[in-house]
């Protein structure tokens, strides 16, 4: 090989390095601003789960009106029925 030769080969080689260093550049970036967007997500699915939590917490305990509701009519169809 010679000297031309081996220049030539080792300007193609630093055009690759550069190429190869501009790739991982901008695959770092891309990256990075993944996980900031997975933080983000992250972040924002915690604040809908301690919503959904404090929603659940004040929400009107239906089930357990219901139940006593319908105690409470029985206990006054049981009263009418014994006052007849």
């Amino acid at each position: 090989m010679t000297t031309r030769e081996s220049e030539g080969v080792a300007v193609e080689l630093e055009r690759l390095r550069r190429s190869v260093d501009v790739g991982f550049a901008t695959t770092r970036g891309d990256l990075a601003l993944l996980l900031q967007r997975a933080d983000q997500t992250d972040k924002t699915l915690g604040d809908h789960e301690e919503r959904l939590d404090a929603l659940e917490r004040t929400r009107w305990p239906l089930p357990s009106l219901a139940a006593l509701t319908s105690c409470a009519a029985l206990a006054l169809t049981l009263w009418e029925a014994s006052h007849r």
